[in-house]
């Protein structure tokens, strides 16, 4: 009877075993390191020696997987024993079906299912009955070691794949969006953050047909009316045409030194100097660029030495941030849906913005200009006038605006195969 009990209770234990071993090998195959980074700052217990064992996950691996196996193994051992013992031959088949029955249920499914509903919790718990274990199977683990060194001679890692890619990161945050851990802002900043490294600066510049200058020789009474007209807090100074710029020149330092009491300065006294760019900059180096020179306005040079366009700091900080409208701006909407269903688009706008506005981002064109009004002309292969129109996968767009040979506006309508 003794013998009998004893059978009994070691049984158990291998069954208690079974269930540990089983919630651990979820819980830490599915926990999120970053939450459990953070409840490790917090001081949370458990939570940094569980983030230290998840981090030799293959030792951690093969100890849970060594100790189930053992704990399912002898558990059906002893489980036969007993049975032959109670029934006879049959007992060895009524054993493997009970046995089996309450491993699945009890000792697999359930303690899993109820691992995977909180990862970080159970990891916690069970860190330092874990980290027992592992210094238990020192031996086997290390064992396990060797083996997957020699089988790695066999069977080469592609160390490619275990690289996260662009896209898996922003599969990630849309997960995270949709379960509420971030929002839609969140949600944007980061898409934005992740294009910023691959703008370049003809991507964002203001061309330089739309650049308010003013010459090295202009009166103090037009600046001044030029800073009032335009509302800008800067403006490039050129000498003979905006091909020639020579610097910038800011409005405080004009009204304070050039129009008021005492010795006025000239314009070339309070011009600071240009930060001159190409236009396949990157827009993050010629962030850091303007951060050095402690400037907010470049000039971007086309190949032939001329001005293609200028971009300020607030044009780069808009890449990541969205529009940023101080009380001098006039608010202009570059996407406005009309009542019959149509999109009124700013030619300005981007073309990224502009099918993500569609919501057809799977059919933004490949090796487009990154305008929608480099779009219209490279689609019309001309000079743009009003009323010229072109078809494109299911949209229907037409030129409703123009200003000296460019597109200032378009009209995008879905057409009714596409609606459908």
């Amino acid at each position: 009877m003794d013998a009998e009990f004893i059978a009994i209770a070691a049984l158990f234990i291998l069954l208690v075993l079974s269930i540990f071993f089983s919630a651990c090998e979820t819980a830490y195959s599915s926990l999120n390191r970053i939450r459990l980074k953070h409840l490790a700052e917090k001081g949370m217990m458990g939570a940094s020696l569980a983030l230290k064992l998840h981090e030799d996950f293959n030792r951690l691996l093969s100890t849970l997987l060594v100790g189930n196996n053992i704990a399912n193994l002898s558990a059906a051992a002893i489980c036969s024993v007993l049975f032959v013992r109670r029934f006879g031959d049959i007992g060895a088949t009524l054993s493997t079906v009970v046995l089996t029955i309450i491993v699945i249920v009890f000792a697999d499914v359930t303690p899993k299912a109820l691992a995977k509903e909180s990862p970080e919790k159970v990891a916690r718990l069970t860190a330092p009955f874990l980290s027992f274990f592992m210094l238990l199977f020192t031996p086997v683990n290390l064992f396990f070691v060797k083996w997957r060194v020699f089988l790695g001679y066999f069977f080469k890692a592609n160390t490619e794949d275990k690289q996260m890619t662009e896209e898996e990161l922003l599969s990630i945050v849309e997960e995270a969006e949709q379960d509420g851990v971030i929002d839609k802002d969140d949600k944007t900043l980061v898409r934005n953050a992740l294009d910023f490294y691959d703008k370049q600066t003809k991507d964002i510049l203001t061309p330089r047909m739309d650049i308010e200058g003013i010459a090295l020789n202009t009166p103090s009474e037009e600046i001044a009316e030029k800073f009032l007209e335009t509302g800008y807090s800067r403006l490039p100074v050129y000498q003979e045409n905006l091909d020639h710029i020579v610097g910038t020149i800011h409005m405080r330092d004009f009204f304070r030194r050039m129009t008021g009491e005492g010795h006025k300065a000239s314009l070339e006294e309070i011009i600071t100097p240009s930060v001159y760019v190409a236009p396949q900059t990157n827009v993050s180096d010629l962030f850091k660029l303007l951060q050095t020179a402690k400037g907010h306005m470049a000039i971007v040079s086309d190949e032939y030495g001329g001005t293609d366009g200028i971009v300020t700091m607030e044009d780069i900080l808009e890449e990541l941030v969205g529009e940023i409208w101080d009380e001098s701006d006039e608010v202009v909407e570059k996407f406005v849906t009309m009542e019959d269903g149509s999109v009124r688009v700013l030619c300005t706008a981007s073309m990224d913005d502009l099918f993500e506005y569609l919501e057809l981002q799977d059919k933004e064109p490949e090796n487009a200009s990154p305008t929608v009004g480099g779009w219209v002309v490279d689609s019309l292969e001309k000079i743009p006038k009003e009323g010229d129109a072109f078809e494109y996968e299911g949209l229907h767009i037409t030129v409703s605006r123009t200003e000296h040979r460019r597109a200032l506006e378009i009209v995008v309508l879905k057409t009714a195969q596409e609606t459908q």
